[in-house]
């Protein structure tokens, strides 16, 4: 069952078409990537699934509610959490929970029940009523995460979840949305540029001048990019390279002290070059295909840190637009 359905979506700014005509749908449970450089339409897209920007042709709907027709429904059904933080800092962990239970308008009773659980899924149960300012980044990173499943949400929307935080950090971070995905039943939307990162999703899409360009699983992503690179150093370089030449009909590139290969299936390979090469091996690396070097075969160009812009704006005005609702 899909929880998020795109269909034929456009939007226009002038001549700029920054979302192109496209269509995609998300399974409920799903952890579903977006990724692009800056421009690409990740962010306009996101925009019109948020209800903070209406689309110029199509249609897009978030647990069975029109984006358009029915913008209330869907911002009840969805958490935001962007890559900056908009935690107030002068409030306690607890006071800025309670401040997003108010806007969501959730029963006095379920809210206090509620933040002590989520508090506690987060392992912030024991800072409580400590001032957020003291956090580490990490910790913040936590209680925004909490915070954005208070109020039940359907579908969690995820802007570089663990950017700027150390990698121990980030796999912790992980190991927090996992679990939480599996026990609240949730539906994960993230971007990010930590090609490492986007594994955690089910599938990718990748998205350029407005348009995907490939939207599949990350194995059958990098199967896009054909064959393993092979770095080998060995005692004559050059005669290596000729001689993998002439063995195995394979070109070979010298690039820093080294030579590159680039074969199918490299760990098989790896056993016979080093038996049939009359040339001693000092070293060798095998490198499997990336993320990254998909997004280079498909884009011609290197993923960069392709943020959402203007996000404190973006987040500051759905809260005004739902507090406008609660009136």
């Amino acid at each position: 069952m899909s929880i998020i359905s795109v269909q034929n979506l456009s939007k226009h700014f002038k001549s700029l078409k920054a979302v192109d005509d496209i269509s995609f749908s998300i399974g409920e449970g799903e952890v579903f990537g977006f990724l692009g450089p800056n421009g690409a339409g990740k962010t306009t897209t996101i925009n019109i699934l948020c209800t903070l920007l209406a689309p110029t042709a199509g249609t897009a709907s978030i647990a069975g509610f029109d984006c358009v027709k029915q913008p209330d429904q869907v911002r009840s059904s969805i958490g935001l959490i962007f890559q900056d933080t908009t935690l107030d800092s002068g409030l306690t962990a607890y006071e800025n929970l309670k401040f997003h239970a108010y806007l969501y308008n959730l029963d006095r009773k379920l809210t206090e029940k509620r933040i002590d659980e989520m508090l506690s899924v987060v392992e912030l149960m024991g800072r409580k009523n400590d001032p957020i300012k003291n956090f580490s980044g990490g910790m913040k990173r936590r209680l925004e995460i909490a915070r954005g499943l208070l109020h039940y949400p359907r579908v969690l929307f995820l802007d570089e979840p663990t950017l700027g935080l150390d990698p121990q950090t980030r796999n912790t971070i992980w190991e927090f949305i996992n679990t939480l995905r599996e026990r609240e039943k949730i539906t994960v939307f993230m971007t990010t540029h930590y090609m490492e990162e986007a594994e955690n999703c089910g599938r990718i899409a990748i998205i350029d001048h407005g348009r995907i360009i490939a939207l599949d699983t990350p194995q059958k992503l990098k199967d896009l990019v054909q064959g393993d690179t092979i770095h080998l150093v060995t005692e004559n370089n050059e005669r290596a390279c000729a001689e993998i030449s002439e063995l195995f009909g394979i070109d070979c590139h010298p690039e820093n002290g080294g030579l590159f290969i680039e074969t199918e299936r490299g760990e098989e390979f790896i056993p016979q070059l080093i038996h049939r090469l009359p040339v001693r091996v000092k070293s060798v690396n095998l490198r499997k295909p990336t993320l990254n070097d998909v997004f280079l075969k498909l884009t011609g160009r290197t993923i960069r840190d392709d943020v959402l812009s203007d996000d404190k704006e973006i987040t500051r005005e759905f809260v005004r637009s739902h507090r406008r609702a609660q009136r």
